[in-house]
């Protein structure tokens, strides 16, 4: 690696104007990992901790010419893709990065943490045909169900072969995300196809997990941004957002799904 001390790390997914999810909480985790973060704004929506009343897409000009802006000017480390809306920002944004020789990490958020579905059913195969762009794909569960059309996994077995088949849609790696499974436990499977490795973690009681699927998707890509190896960026980033969701309610933020802590590091003893 180059001498460089800070990544630089550009986020291109929707805004969240409560601060828990999407950009604001890639940025958070950027730069709690130690990243320079920069984005790419796909879509306005309004929500809080309750759910999402309202989606305004960007026009695909503006978000083109947001990205080919960041790429005229500065050297980009890694990219995270969050929210996309729709077929046509899929296409815009698939352009967008095309030829770019840094890692990219593809989290295909569809779907809201209070269930307000965030990708058009017909931008499915768009989001598909993406996939062979990522260096590593974060699907929650019922997320590689809905990219399979398959019943969501509930057993570790089932995780497997979800992950499996998603590799065959092209992408190097599936960071299949098992946080809706039941149980104390929260487990994650990387898979390529060299193999799998199991990232496990005790779960936290805690309603507040807005914006998990952001905030660990934006970890990895900072580690990778920084040069590690994919199996240590991914352990890095479960650890991080374990302690994020472990210490979310020192935080008292809406009365709904809450975010996580994205600086716990920073916390101190009064």
């Amino acid at each position: 690696m180059e001498d460089r001390m800070i990544p630089n790390i550009l986020s291109i997914a929707g805004s969240d104007p409560s601060g828990g999810a999407g950009i604001q909480a890639d940025i958070k985790a950027i730069s709690a990992m130690g990243g320079y973060a920069m984005t790419a704004i796909t879509a306005l929506t309004v929500q809080n901790t309750r759910g999402v009343s309202g989606v305004s897409l960007c026009d695909t000009g503006l978000i083109a010419d947001q990205i080919a802006a960041i790429r005229a000017d500065i050297d980009i480390h890694a990219v995270k893709i969050g929210m996309l809306g729709d077929a046509a920002i899929i296409e815009t944004v698939t352009r967008g990065i095309d030829g770019l020789q840094c890692p990219v990490v593809l989290d295909p958020v569809m779907v809201a943490k209070g269930g307000d579905r965030l990708l058009g059913e017909l931008a499915v195969d768009a989001l598909r045909a993406m996939l062979p762009w990522a260096t590593v794909i974060t699907p929650n569960l019922p997320e590689a169900a809905d990219l399979l059309d398959w019943p969501e996994a509930t057993t570790r077995s089932e995780m497997v072969a979800h992950a499996r088949a998603l590799l065959d849609f092209g992408p190097r790696a599936v960071l299949l995300k098992g946080g809706h499974m039941t149980g104390d436990r929260s487990p994650d499977l990387l898979a390529t196809r060299e193999g799998e490795t199991w990232f496990d973690a005790p779960r936290s009681p805690t309603r507040n997990t807005h914006g998990t699927g952001c905030t660990y998707a934006s970890a990895i890509a900072t580690g990778l941004g920084a040069g590690l190896p994919l199996d240590r960026a991914a352990a890095r980033a479960k650890r991080y957002i374990g302690a994020a969701i472990a210490s979310a309610d020192k935080l008292r933020v809406g009365a709904g799904h809450g975010p996580v802590n994205h600086f716990h590091q920073m916390d101190t003893p009064t």
